[in-house]
């Protein structure tokens, strides 16, 4: 473990407020925002650092200092401060690949194939009922539940993504809208025409804004012909989008992409000219040499979605060879109707576990290489690595801290082994986003959340029709 540790007093209080002005040497001091003090503080960057007897300043959103608590306190007067005695600090969660409106399919069809499973339960559900509240209901539940567990930030793959960036904003949480894409018609649109129209209209509408970014959103390459990959190939490159898609997901998806096209589908791609940095392939469970070295020379990234894999008996991503490739891998939840959770904690574990298991090292994946999966991977994934993913200076304030003072993280001898193979989700305490408070000692500052839960009975028992 990198960094140094020193002990300090512990705070007695949580909550803080001073307005000093000056300093002893009677030097203006800088006004900030917020001050976070924790027990121990994880930055991401350097990778493998923890730091003890530090703080976070935070002005305007963004990370200000990260230094010594000391230095904080004798440079910054800070309109709030936050001391959080038997906790980590760590950036927010960046859940890389989920379908959020998919929570209300939740436990409605498990342990069935995902042929079977898409088309005889998911693909009749949403052609009956998926809607503009459907996801806005949806996305709702998502985004409490992943708050709650330390995600500030996810990249959506769902139909109506005007409706998941409206929803992200009332909820403050960060968001990747998919700019959805498929060759069939569906709620959303009727062709691939209305797809790329109704997506860039949503990219247009959210260009610049603080919480919500675009990406393109192609379903699969089984879902999308030569035609569509090629007009979408032209537009990300233009608007320089990522491209955001399901790839070598099962072995069936490999032999059809043989027997239609003659290629694998990351070669298929590769042909088409999307195999970019702007790609990022979701699960790779069916990965030869040859796929990664194609993966490493474009500079593509992978997304990792352990637990979602295991339950359909997808396969298994080879992420220690991935990672041993220069590949940058994130990690994702996949939506709740295949995982059933979204819970960014359980699937660094998972990775990190699972990775040794199929690397046959239990030196592979380590815990840092997790974290950093859920973290800086994961914003360099949605082309946010310059704003998220670490606590460094200058990058948005998207905050994440964990009580380990909990029989199931103590002692605590090295933290970032406690965070990924300890702690649960239900040790986040707070979150921030942008250094806007989301959660606050575990409740929500926005309030009760009933409303939610029972919008999602409802939408329980209509469901319940389609499986009738």
């Amino acid at each position: 473990m990198g960094g140094r540790f020193r002990h300090y007093p512990r705070a007695s209080g949580t909550l803080r407020r001073k307005h000093p002005s000056t300093r002893k040497n009677h030097q203006p001091m800088e006004q900030v925002d917020l001050v976070i003090r924790a027990r121990w503080i994880v930055p991401v960057e350097p990778r493998g650092v923890t730091l003890e007897d530090h703080a976070v300043a935070v002005r305007d959103g963004r990370i200000v200092a990260l230094a010594p608590t000391g230095d904080i306190e004798a440079r910054f007067s800070a309109i709030r401060t936050v001391d959080r005695p038997h906790h980590i600090l760590l950036p927010g969660l960046v859940n890389a690949h989920t379908h959020a409106a998919m929570t209300l399919f939740r436990g409605m069809a498990d342990d069935i194939r995902l042929e079977d499973w898409l088309s005889q339960h998911i693909w009749p559900a949403e052609g009956r009922w998926a809607s503009p509240d459907f996801v806005r209901d949806g996305t709702n539940l998502a985004i409490i539940e992943m708050l709650r567990g330390g995600t500030t930030c996810f990249q959506d793959m769902y139909f109506f993504p005007d409706v998941v960036a409206r929803t992200a904003i009332e909820r403050h949480i960060r968001a990747v809208a998919g700019m959805i894409v498929i060759d069939m018609p569906t709620a959303w649109a009727a062709d691939p025409d209305e797809y790329f129209s109704k997506g860039i209209a949503v990219h247009d509408q959210y260009l610049g804004h603080p919480l919500v970014s675009t990406t393109f959103a192609p379903h699969a390459p089984y879902t999308i012909s030569d035609a569509t990959f090629e007009r979408l190939r032209v537009l990300a490159d233009e608007l320089d989008t990522p491209i955001h898609i399901h790839l070598h997901e099962t072995r069936d998806e490999i032999r059809t992409a043989a027997q239609n096209h003659g290629h694998r589908p990351l070669q298929r791609l590769a042909a088409l000219g999307l195999a970019t940095p702007l790609l990022t392939a979701v699960h790779m469970t069916q990965v030869t040499p040859e796929d990664i070295a194609l993966l490493a020379e474009c500079g593509a990234s992978v997304v990792h979605c352990p637990e979602s894999n295991l339950k359909l008996a997808s396969g298994f991503c080879p992420v220690a060879e991935l990672l041993a490739a220069g590949i940058n891998v994130a990690l994702g939840t996949d939506g709740a109707g295949s995982n059933n959770d979204l819970d960014m904690f359980g699937e660094m574990r998972m990775a990190a576990l699972l990775g040794k298991g199929i690397a046959g090292n239990a030196a592979a994946v380590t815990a840092e290489e997790a974290l950093a999966m859920a973290t800086i991977n994961g914003a360099r994934a949605v082309g946010l690595g310059d704003e998220i993913g670490s606590l460094v200076p200058g990058k948005l304030a998207d905050l994440v801290c964990v009580d380990i003072n909990e029989p199931a993280t103590q002692p605590v001898h090295h933290p970032i082994s406690s965070l990924v193979y300890s702690a649960c989700r239900d040790q986040v305490s707070d979150v921030w986003v942008g250094g806007h408070a989301v959660l606050e000692a575990r409740r929500f500052i926005d309030g009760d959340t009933t409303g939610i839960f029972k919008r999602a009975a409802a939408w329980q028992r209509r469901l319940a029709e389609t499986n009738a």
